[in-house]
């Protein structure tokens, strides 16, 4: 690839964006309803497969959601990819302690009653069984070598973007996943032995699903539930 030509912008150095896709309306409708119609594929699945998966896919996965923008381009996260056996079992054993705490003691019987549907307890062997985890940490300041604190910015909207589009890469690579938040997820911090500035915000079982998978019959809302149009 040739370099691309540098400019100043405000002391600030800048290159050409290239936008490539010049779509026809017919075709700009076209793939957005194919894009649509195969991510509306995707379920959140707790049965996985103990089939392996390279690292060099977690690692392009990884790099996909590392895409996403952020608060003034601070990139507030940290992926922790884990297929260790040993750290995962470490995992389950204190998610799993935190789970039982949260369906006995901290939940609401409604909370567990709108849970109900969906099947989900307080065992978590999906930690164990799924080949890698990425758990994503948010960095609520940056630190320099020298330890000192840095702003970031819109820490929590720019994870959850990201998390987003970990989400839609895993999905296009043809394996499945599941959005885990174990609370509180301290313990995460301590096992991966995360610095200081580092909170766990949500862990990704990736992996394949095993061979017969049942999900919840349940549906997405219509759009005149979720979108307003002022035209």
């Amino acid at each position: 690839m040739a370099d691309k030509e540098i400019i100043l912008l405000n002391g600030y150095e800048h290159i050409a964006y290239e936008h490539d896709q010049q779509y026809t309306t017919a075709e700009m409708q076209n793939r957005a309803g194919e894009f649509y119609d195969w991510l509306d594929q995707r379920r959140s699945i707790r049965e996985f497969s103990d089939r392996p998966i390279p690292k060099s896919v977690i690692v392009d996965l990884i790099k996909t959601a590392s895409t996403a923008p952020s608060g003034a381009h601070k990139q507030p996260w940290t992926f922790c990819a884990v297929s260790n056996p040993a750290v995962k079992s470490k995992i389950r054993v204190a998610a799993e302690a935190e789970e039982k705490l949260s369906y006995e003691e901290r939940m609401s019987e409604r909370w567990k009653k709108d849970l109900a549907p969906l099947g989900t307890d307080m065992h978590k062997p999906f930690l164990e069984r799924a080949p890698w985890l990425i758990i994503v940490f948010k960095k609520a300041y940056d630190l320099d070598e020298a330890g000192n604190k840095h702003n970031n910015y819109y820490v929590n909207e720019s994870v959850g973007i990201a998390c987003g589009m970990l989400i839609t890469a895993i999905h296009n690579a043809g394996l499945v996943t599941l959005t885990h938040t174990p609370s509180p997820m301290n313990f995460l911090a301590k096992i991966l032995e995360r610095p200081a500035n580092e909170r766990a915000y949500m862990l990704f079982p990736v992996g394949y699903p095993e061979d017969e998978v049942y999900v919840p019959n349940i549906y997405r809302k219509e759009l005149n539930e979720v979108a307003e149009f002022f035209e």
